[in-house]
């Protein structure tokens, strides 16, 4: 499961969209997923913002929003926009995508499973190594709260997914905790959870 929620929409009843063999093929490209990020974490914003953000050419992001809007990711956001200036905003909270979609039939939905898998898994680790390049500019109290781990388990698949589901219930959990968005101590949290057998058996 992939989701990324602004602060101040944690109130807000969330909309997570599900994957489907269409929708997870127009998402499957690098750019796009990176957009789609950008729009649910910074908020609405202009091609060219886009662009600046991004590192890329406000002719790719443009095009890209509108693949994005057309697949039902991205949508206008009206009362942003001056003009002639088109702002964007995301449609949906979080993403879900079902593990089963790398088994399907259909090798293109295949091949758009570990697209947007291996795209998903880049960014995870972009974001780690940020923090790691960063750290030294942050509080010493977000630097004592921050967390690189990892873990071990002898688990059945019943009971990895016990584990997954109570993990998420606990993360979900902190979204009604919410402080304040303009308290000066609070800052967008990012957590990664990777639960993945490393030792194939039949």
């Amino acid at each position: 499961m992939t989701e990324e929620q602004r602060p101040e929409q944690a109130a807000e009843p969330r909309k997570v969209v599900n994957l489907d063999p269409r929708s997870l093929r127009g998402l499957a490209h690098p750019l796009r997923m990176r957009l789609l990020g950008s729009l649910r974490l910074d908020g609405p914003a202009t091609a060219s913002q886009l662009a600046q953000r991004l590192g890329e050419s406000s002719g790719a992001t443009s095009y890209h929003l509108r693949q994005l809007a057309e697949y039902g990711f991205a949508e206008d956001a009206p009362e942003r926009g001056k003009g002639r200036e088109r702002w964007w905003r995301a449609t949906y909270d979080g993403t879900y995508v079902d593990n089963q979609l790398a088994r399907d039939a259909d090798p293109e939905v295949r091949g758009a499973y570990n697209a947007f898998m291996y795209e998903h898994a880049t960014q995870h680790a972009t974001e780690v190594t940020t923090w790691i390049a960063t750290e030294q500019d942050w509080a010493q109290e977000w630097v004592e709260a921050a967390d690189i781990s990892d873990f071990s388990l002898a688990l059945t698949p019943e009971q990895a997914a016990e584990l997954k589901a109570r993990m998420h219930e606990l993360v979900e959990s902190y979204r009604g905790l919410a402080p304040e968005t303009d308290a000066a101590d609070t800052a967008t949290v990012r957590v990664h959870t990777h639960l993945i057998p490393t030792r194939h058996t039949d």
